[in-house]
């Protein structure tokens, strides 16, 4: 386990042929990506699947520069739902990174489809994130996307196990397990009928570690909360809950201190970091390696309110 503290002594540690297989895999469905569809779009929250998910892009449309990086002129735009509660230090690393690479980014606000009566609140504080759909398939509607390329991986969620690479959504936008299409042999039926589309997960068999062990070796750059940081929390039902203006302290609850890190970053409402001393990739990975708890399961609050919580969102619309 030792092995894992130092980044210098990382990479000789790491299976490159399981990472290049991988690679390999999602490259080969992003390309599919670009072939079968018209109108295509990146999902980019700034979060590390998305980012590992760019930079696989970036090598699969690209040339790799002499003093590193890449010069890919994407074939789609990167896609963005922005609840207007998303951390500060995400949105700010999304617009510096979108700037640095001249990728064109597009943003769906939830604002807006509140401003236009789509989406109701019950109150100023309510979580955004199931909200989230409503913004997403108004971008669909609004750019006429017909297949959106996203981050998630199945070992995210079991929802999210049930769901092929190629994810057809009906022209409601929504998902229905029973009705998905085979991929026998890598073959992906991506035949559309009118307001449908695709959903397509070039990482969906990566798993937390994998995500993690490829950030490492390719270096990829991320948000700053996933790693360590002090910040303000709270404890509540056996999670670290931030204090930020949208999750104040409830009366009796005790605000402290703590060393944390993100394993995955959302709205701030339901999001919740874990302590940990990982201050780079390779600390990371040591904590990775030895969890039990899914990230989802250890940080997201809205995946605890049900068993079905996940599939519900997702059958609505939802990533």
């Amino acid at each position: 386990m030792n092995a894992f503290v130092d980044p210098t002594r990382l990479l000789p540690v790491i299976d490159h042929r399981h990472l290049d297989a991988l690679e390999e895999e999602a490259i080969f469905v992003l390309r599919e990506v670009a072939g079968a569809f018209e109108r295509p779009a990146l999902l980019f929250s700034g979060g590390k699947d998305s980012c590992v998910v760019l930079r696989l892009a970036e090598k699969a449309f690209g040339r790799r520069l002499t003093g590193g990086g890449f010069d890919a002129c994407l074939p789609f735009p990167l896609l963005h739902v922005d609840t207007g509660h998303n951390f500060p230090e995400v949105i700010a690393f999304r617009d510096q990174l979108v700037a640095a690479r001249g990728h064109a980014l597009q943003v769906a606000h939830l604002d807006a489809s509140i401003a236009r009566g789509t989406v109701r609140l019950g109150h100023a504080l309510e979580s955004r994130n199931p909200h989230q759909s409503v913004a997403l398939l108004e971008a669909v509607d609004a750019n006429r996307f017909d297949c959106l390329i996203g981050g998630a991986r199945r070992d995210e969620e079991k929802a999210r196990a049930k769901e092929r690479i190629f994810s057809h959504r009906d022209h409601f936008g929504q998902w229905l397990p029973k009705e998905q299409r085979p991929e026998l042999w890598s073959l992906f039926n991506t035949r559309l009928r009118p307001g449908e589309h695709f959903r397509a997960f070039p990482i969906s068999n990566w798993t937390e570690l994998d995500v993690w062990l490829y950030i490492a070796r390719e270096a990829v750059e991320l948000p700053t909360l996933y790693y360590r940081h002090a910040r303000e929390v709270v404890r509540r039902r056996g999670l670290l809950v931030p204090v930020t203006p949208v999750t104040p302290p409830q009366p009796g609850e005790e605000v402290e201190t703590v060393d944390v890190r993100f394993r995955t970053v959302g709205d701030m409402t339901c999001t919740c970091p874990v302590e940990s001393a990982a201050a780079d990739a390779a600390a990371v990975i040591e904590e990775t390696v030895v969890a039990t708890l899914s990230e989802r399961g250890a940080t997201r609050m809205d995946d605890r309110s049900s068993d079905s919580a996940m599939e519900r969102r997702k059958k609505e619309g939802y990533f």
